[in-house]
This record gives structure tokens, C-alpha cells and sequence, in this order.
């Protein structure tokens, strides 16, 4: 393994993170409330960031969203870039790919995902129903990738929907999504006789793992939100040592007590374990290599590790930690947002139990 960024990932990287740190500051993101900051996105679009995504690969995104999430940047990247570019580039039909990658890739197209809800169900021809309750980034989005409930992926337009809002703990424009019987496209080339939606791989010439498309799609969202998660944790680990190496107390910084140093010290080993894992679970997908168990126990690492950090970057803060206003208040909503967002820790763990059980875990 080498999870040494190529020059196209660390080029996009660094661009990424002199956006982030520029147009994310404090007073936008108050101003922001929980709608997203519209100016940036469009200038991570401009930068050809999400576009960038398909060459530099899952990897490559973990890394740009370790990035935004050092400053908890109220945009839909993540979303678009697994629900939209990667969906449809791995799993989409020939004419999907040509129709949608370039429009997601310049932000005109947003998508989001409504996984892994099953709640919906296919009715007539290609019509949905069901309701999910929450899809993070809906109301920025322009489409949806659904899940039905045999698994079958389908595009569906925000503008043939009922679409609601809904606030999480996390600021991320999220809403209740309704459909009765909504039209969608089946992602990639599903309609064949005889065949169920979701029985095959959709438009990609390959089986990417050995996965079907949902599973995939899904392990690629829990890998990168796990990378999403190790950026918010770090952000809130560097802003408790900023703190405490200047905050005093009895003439001396908070920074030289024993007690501050061994759970500043515990925090940042579990951001490093959840940057790894994700590290590892995208390199292997980018590699073509089982990684279905890697993907859970990033998930797993995101969920446990995340809630600890972010409650020790706020705690490490004292009294300040408790003010809603504070810098580091957004990490601990969005810690606490990422740790339940795709599965929980112990939902996570039983699932990889049955995995492994199952003799289907990678080696």
C-alpha cells in the first residue's frame, strides 16, 4: 500500500484547501446559517474540483474533503461527487455518462443520495413512491440517486418530487423527500427482460470489486464521508491545541497540564485512525481491489473515533466549548452529524460482523 497523493492529487489538494480556507471563514458560514455558501461552490467549480474527481479518483476525493472539512464548509461536494460523478461514472449507461458527467462536474447538475433508506418502491413503469424523512443536500440538489427496496439505484429530478425542508444537527440543507409515483431513470442499462432493477451492474463495463452497484455506491459514500470526518476532527483537534497553547490559567498556558496534553494527545490518534482507514478503503477501490470490509471499518472509525474527538476538541475549550457561536461548535455538530450519517457505529460493526461471518469480508 501507498497512500502517497499522486502530483494531480496533491495539486487539487492544495487548491482545495486555499479555497476552503479563504471563502470558509467564520462570518460566512454565520451568514450561511444552514443553507449552503452558494459563492463557494461556484468557485470550487470554477477551480474544477468536482470535474477533478474522476481522474484523481476516490482518493484523490478523500482528500479534498479532508479539506472541508477542516472548515466545515457548508457545500454539497461529498454528495455530488459519490451520489453524481462516481455513481454515474462507475455504474451509469454510455449516454448517462456523456449527459451527466459534464454537467456535475461544472455544478450545473447537483446530485445527492437518498442510501441507504429502502423505503421506496417501484410502481408502474420506472414510477417511484415512498417517502425518505432525510437526504442531506437536498435542497441544493437537482437530482437524487434512490435506492428501491431490491436495491436498484434510479436518478430522480427534484423538480418531479416533494421536497421539504428538514434541519439536522449539522447545517447541511438537508429535506424530506416524497415521491408518488415519480419518474426515474434507472441508473445504467437495467431494462432487460426478465431482469429485476438492481439484479446487475448498470452501464460500466466492469464489476468494480466484484460489487453490485448499490453496494458500491454505498461503500464508496461511507469511505468518503470516513475522510469528510477525519477533516472535521483535525480541524477541531488544531483549533483545542490553538486554545490551549494560549488560554492560562494560574500564569501558566492550559497546554502544559498533563491532563490537557493526554486527551489532546487521545484525539489526535483517533484522527489519525480514521484518516488511514479511509486512506486505505479509497486506495484499494481506486486499485480494483476488494474493499467492502475496509469501507465499514472506516465507517466504524468515522462513528466511534469522530464522537470522541469532537467532544474532546469542544470540552479541551472549557467554558467556551459551550458557546453555540464558537468556531468549534460547528465541528462538534457535524462529528456528531457524520457519526450517525450512514450507519452508526454498533449498525456498522454488526454489519461487518455479518460480513465477515458470511465469508464475504476481503483479505
Amino acid at each position: 500500500m501507498d497512500f502517497t497523493p499522486t502530483e494531480e492529487q496533491a495539486a487539487a489538494r492544495d487548491l482545495a484547501a486555499r479555497i476552503f480556507g479563504d471563502l470558509s471563514t467564520h462570518e460566512r458560514l454565520t451568514a450561511a446559517g444552514t443553507g449552503s455558501d452558494a459563492e463557494l461552490w461556484k468557485a470550487l467549480c470554477e477551480a474544477g474540483l468536482p470535474a477533478a474527481v474522476e481522474d484523481i479518483g476516490l482518493l484523490g476525493l478523500v482528500l479534498l474533503l479532508e479539506e472541508q472539512g477542516r472548515t466545515t464548509a457548508q457545500v454539497p461536494f461529498a454528495a455530488s461527487c459519490v451520489y453524481g460523478l462516481l455513481a454515474v461514472s462507475a455504474h451509469g449507461s454510455a449516454e448517462q455518462r456523456k449527459r451527466l458527467l459534464p454537467a456535475i462536474g461544472d455544478g450545473t447538475v447537483v446530485v445527492t443520495g437518498a442510501l441507504p433508506e429502502a423505503a421506496v418502491r417501484v410502481v408502474g413503469s420506472g414510477e417511484l413512491s415512498g417517502v425518505v424523512p432525510v437526504v442531506p443536500w437536498l435542497r441544493d440538489a437537482t437530482h437524487v440517486l434512490v435506492a428501491d427496496d431490491e436495491h436498484g439505484l434510479w436518478l430522480v429530478r427534484t423538480v418531479d418530487a416533494r421536497c421539504e425542508p428538514v434541519e439536522l444537527t449539522a447545517p447541511w440543507s438537508a429535506g424530506r423527500l416524497t415521491l408518488d409515483g415519480t419518474p426515474g431513470e434507472p441508473l445504467g442499462e437495467r431494462e432487460r427482460a426478465g431482469e429485476r432493477p438492481g439484479e446487475r451492474l448498470g452501464g460500466s463495463d466492469a464489476d468494480v470489486a466484484g460489487q453490485g452497484a448499490y453496494d458500491d455506491v454505498l461503500a464508496t459514500a461511507r469511505t468518503a464521508f470516513a475522510g469528510l470526518q477525519a477533516g472535521v476532527c483535525a480541524g477541531s483537534v488544531a483549533r483545542a491545541v490553538a486554545h490551549t497553547n494560549t488560554r492560562e490559567q494560574f500564569g501558566r498556558p492550559l497546554a502544559t497540564k498533563q491532563g490537557v496534553q493526554l486527551r489532546a494527545a487521545d484525539a489526535y490518534m483517533d484522527t489519525e485512525a480514521i484518516r488511514v482507514t479511509a486512506y486505505e478503503a479509497a486506495w484499494r477501490r481506486d486499485e480494483g481491489l476488494d474493499y467492502a470490509t475496509h469501507a465499514l471499518t472506516a465507517a466504524w472509525w468515522a462513528s466511534e473515533a469522530g464522537s470522541r474527538v469532537v467532544h474532546a476538541g469542544q470540552h479541551l475549550h472549557g467554558g467556551m466549548g459551550a458557546d453555540l457561536d464558537h468556531p468549534v461548535h460547528r465541528h462538534f455538530l457535524w462529528g456528531r452529524q457524520l457519526d450517525a450519517y450512514l450507519g452508526c457505529g454498533s449498525e456498522v460493526l454488526q454489519e461487518l460482523g455479518a460480513l465477515i461471518v458470511d465469508g464475504e469480508g476481503d483479505a
